[in-house]
């Protein structure tokens, strides 16, 4: 049975449909018909790219013994499975042993060789751009159609995320994913990462005492924010809960066994009985899954043989019959007793807080390389479609050729970039300057040449200049009325009327909406605090006993001096102030055309330093509304920990629940905000945590890596005290891009970003074109949309001057769903999720 069939019936599928896929992979499995109860054990190798390794430091040493290792395993024993989660290392274990193919082909498409995945990597899931993450198991999926590998996974495996985006299930079905596998969740027991007490946990209102101590299951229907559900199925127990399975010792890690090989027959079943034991109270239907596979971990000998005799001598008396299979295979039955799970609007954050904002550089070149890689391609495919003047031809086929190669690469490292050592800022120096960075570098230089290759074709469609004014007023006519007098600056506008105060640290100490003329603050805003800490790239130091983070110092203690000009149509303003012997810079621009202030701070955290930015307002309120990657979210104030820091992408807003009053706060992102009963919001600027120790020596064993952040970073952000109406009805998706990027203070900018909305556009106020690719699978133009209306949504897509022949819906890896209506050169379109994806043929 390829893997193809295998995974083809969804848990939504009718119930005689899902009972048949579970007696076909039992089976498969050779699962005897009298079996009760099915213990699956699912050997993998979980690989980071480049965590404290090179990836070619790793591939030496690991990789090409583990694959090597693999293919002989298997071809030992037709009935073995062993599964791998993304395509990065195979695609290098491929280039390098070309009389590895056919094998390599072959067990593949047979389903031995079990993809848990399409990714390129393992990705983390709740820092990087919706589009890369996508992209990152489309280009993944498209390597395996490249070179003759059938497989089409329909399960995703993230086993050492740290923590999910609410919306995974979002990201997922718009894939064409029903299935998820995840372990690392708030509030849960991971070994060696706390001194805490075992029995400590699962800490109270976690996600992990949801399902161990209120549902008392692992398996669940995973339902996100906009309605899309996945199966899900947590590993409580860590995902090398069955390395030891035929040792006798602490770990099985990096290929080496921490104490002794042991098979023998009374050893290897008291193992399985410590898996049952801890397995079986979480199971409600008649399957278990323990997952094998720690870090780069080969396939453990012999595995079949112990599995064949515990079945012959135990198991008519224990009632469990073990298997080698797969977690999809495991899933598969699990869903013909999906009625009987539980389905939950699932937030497994905070896991960890302090990578957030961890080696701050990687985020944001990753942000900004996947921005001008979707502009770019956008406006590349659009200029080669419309209009059909010579003159604005993009250029040669040679030319257009090295576009196309330019494009693959990017998009390439910036999906390696997607890992959850890599974005996360959790891999040592040594590997961050030798290979992490360099990667980003080159993706960010040839992101510009194909965005600078888009701006000519931009320039001969205008017919003259390239600059796109921002349509902004002139300094004389600005809407901005402004005076500094007596170390205090008072700028007004039609919106706001904001005060600046240099003896409180050049903070805002008031901010009066307009027209109603109400307060929104209760204390300095915009006010740096510094905190003193003990976390390191993956925790801040309140996460863990033994930690600290304690605040130490404020900016509206200290004095500031102020520096206002008029610059390019709006008010430039420089606040420089030190905080603890180091030099900071905070930056505010006002324009009278909007009722956004947009603001930055520019400094150095010194080490073992986190510097928030801090507004106390009057606002009353217990939840916060905020983008996420592959939708949106409401947060409560408190989970775990307080401070809680919250992960978003791009704004966050609060709404008072009294007055309808509101802040909204664009912050550049990857963001980390937290929310103090009161109203005092803050988020955090600038981190230095090299490394975790509790009580100021002792380091964590699972966390060895450190990393610092030295240099001077500049944060972008932007507030908005909106009047009325919640983050939707204040079209705050639509609003963050401008604020956050150039064209917003530089007003005679190139405006690429509102050429390329202008030129394909969807007819709906909450819903946005947020890609236009060239199709990889099949003929056409690939379009994106993202989505804050209603599910079940109708919109139109048109694009003027471009007629379509056909439009299909189709998955993020572009398999066709159902052809769509075109009247009149419009698309129309249904939609039934955060995120659509439609195929225009031109």
């Amino acid at each position: 049975m390829s893997q193809l069939e295998r995974d083809t019936t969804d848990f939504t599928s009718p119930a005689s449909a899902r009972k048949a896929a579970e007696q076909r992979v039992r089976k498969s499995l050779g699962v005897p018909d009298k079996a009760k109860r099915v213990l699956v054990f699912g050997e993998t190798s979980h690989w980071d790219p480049n965590w404290l390794y090179t990836s070619t430091e790793y591939y030496s040493s690991r990789i090409k013994p583990t694959l090597d290792e693999m293919i002989l395993a298997l071809e030992a024993d037709p009935r073995r499975v062993f599964s791998l989660e993304c395509m990065f290392f195979i695609r290098l274990y491929w280039s390098q042993n070309p009389d590895q193919h056919g094998v390599l082909r072959r067990l593949i498409n047979e389903g031995r060789v079990r993809l848990t995945g399409s990714g390129i990597t393992t990705p983390d899931v709740t820092l990087p751009d919706t589009e890369a993450i996508l992209r990152d198991f489309l280009l993944g999926q498209e390597w395996l159609r490249k070179h003759g590998m059938t497989a089409e996974p329909r399960l995703a495996y993230l086993p050492d995320d740290f923590g999910y985006t609410p919306s995974l299930p979002s990201l997922l079905r718009s894939l064409g994913i029903h299935q998820a596998g995840i372990t690392r969740i708030d509030g849960m027991y991971f070994v060696g990462s706390d001194y805490s007490r075992r029995s400590t946990f699962p800490r109270t209102g976690s996600s992990a005492e949801t399902l161990l101590s209120k549902e008392k299951t692992q398996d669940f229907i995973w339902q996100a924010p906009d309605g899309a559900q996945v199966l899900c199925h947590w590993n409580a127990f860590t995902y090398f809960q069955g390395d030891l399975l035929g040792s006798l010792g602490i770990i099985r890690w990096m290929g080496k066994t921490f104490g002794m090989s042991l098979r023998a027959e009374g050893h290897v079943a008291r193992q399985i009985g410590k898996f049952v034991k801890a397995l079986a109270p979480l199971a409600k239907t008649p399957y278990m899954f323990c997952p094998i596979g720690c870090d780069f971990n080969g396939p453990i000998p012999n595995l079949l043989d112990m599995l064949d005799r515990y079945n012959e001598e135990r198991s008519e008396k224990t009632g469990v019959y073990v298997v080698n299979g797969g977690l999809d295979d495991y899933l598969t039955m699990v869903a013909a007793y999906a009625e009987e799970l539980p389905t939950l609007d699932f937030d497994a954050n905070p896991y960890w807080m302090g990578f957030y904002s961890s080696r701050p550089l990687a985020k944001r070149m990753c942000n900004r390389i996947a921005r001008k890689l979707t502009l770019a391609e956008r406006l590349n495919v659009q200029s080669s479609v419309e209009p059909a003047d010579p003159s604005l031809a993009p250029g040669d086929s040679a030319d257009d050729g090295r576009k196309q190669e330019k494009m693959a690469r990017a998009w390439d490292l910036l999906a390696i970039a997607n890992h959850h050592d890599f974005i996360t800022g959790t891999s040592p120096d040594r590997v961050w300057y030798e290979e992490q960075l360099p990667w980003l570098n080159q993706a960010d230089s040839l992101s510009d040449e194909l965005l600078a290759h888009a701006g000519k074709w931009v320039a001969r469609r205008q017919g003259s200049s390239p600059v796109v004014n921002y349509g902004g007023p002139s300094p004389d006519n600005s809407g901005i009325e402004w005076e500094y007098e007596g170390g205090r600056l008072r700028v007004s506008s039609p919106f706001y009327s904001v005060v600046l105060d240099e003896g409180v640290g050049g903070c805002i100490v008031s901010y009066v909406g307009r027209p109603d003329g109400a307060e929104l603050l209760k204390g300095p805003g915009n006010d740096l605090v510094v905190y003193v800490e003990s976390g390191g790239l993956w925790r801040m130091g309140h996460e863990y006993l033994g930690g600290s983070f304690k605040s130490c110092l404020r900016s509206s203690t200290l004095p500031a001096k102020i520096y206002p000009q008029w610059r390019d149509g709006l008010l430039e303003v420089r606040v420089e102030s030190q905080l603890a012997g180091s030099d900071f810079t905070r930056w505010l621009w006002f324009r009278g055309d909007s009722p956004v202030v947009r603001l930055a701070v520019e400094g150095a955290a010194r080490r073992r330093r986190t510097i928030t930015c801090s507004f106390p307002t009057r606002l009353l309120a217990d939840s916060l509304a905020m983008d996420v990657p592959g939708g949106f979210a409401r947060r409560p104030y408190h989970k775990l920990y307080r401070p809680t820091f919250w992960p978003g992408r791009s704004f966050f807003h609060v709404q008072d629940q009294s007055t309808g009053e509101g802040l909204a706060a664009f912050l550049g992102g990857p963001f980390s905000v937290s929310a103090q009963d009161d109203g005092t919001f803050e988020w955090v600027a600038l981190r230095n945590a090299p490394r975790e120790k509790a009580w100021g020596v002792v380091p964590l064993v699972s966390h060895p890596a450190s990393g610092l952040a030295d240099d001077v970073h500049r944060f972008t952000y932007g507030i908005w005290h909106t009047q009325s109406g919640d983050w939707r009805e204040n079209r705050l998706p639509h609003v963050a891009g401008p604020v956050l990027h150039g064209t917003w203070t530089e007003p005679g900018a190139t405006d690429l970003d509102g050429l390329a909305a202008d030129l394909l556009t969807c007819d709906h106020p909450q819903v946005a074109v947020t890609a236009v690719k060239p199709a990889h699978r099949g003929p056409g133009v690939v379009v994106r949309l993202t989505s804050y209306a209603p599910t079940g949504t109708q919109v139109r897509v048109k694009w003027p001057g471009v007629r379509f022949s056909r439009a299909f819906a189709c998955d993020a890896l572009e398999r066709d769903l159902e052809e769509l209506s075109v009247i009149e050169g419009r698309v129309k379109i249904v939609l039934k999720g955060s995120l659509t994806s439609i195929r225009l043929i031109i």
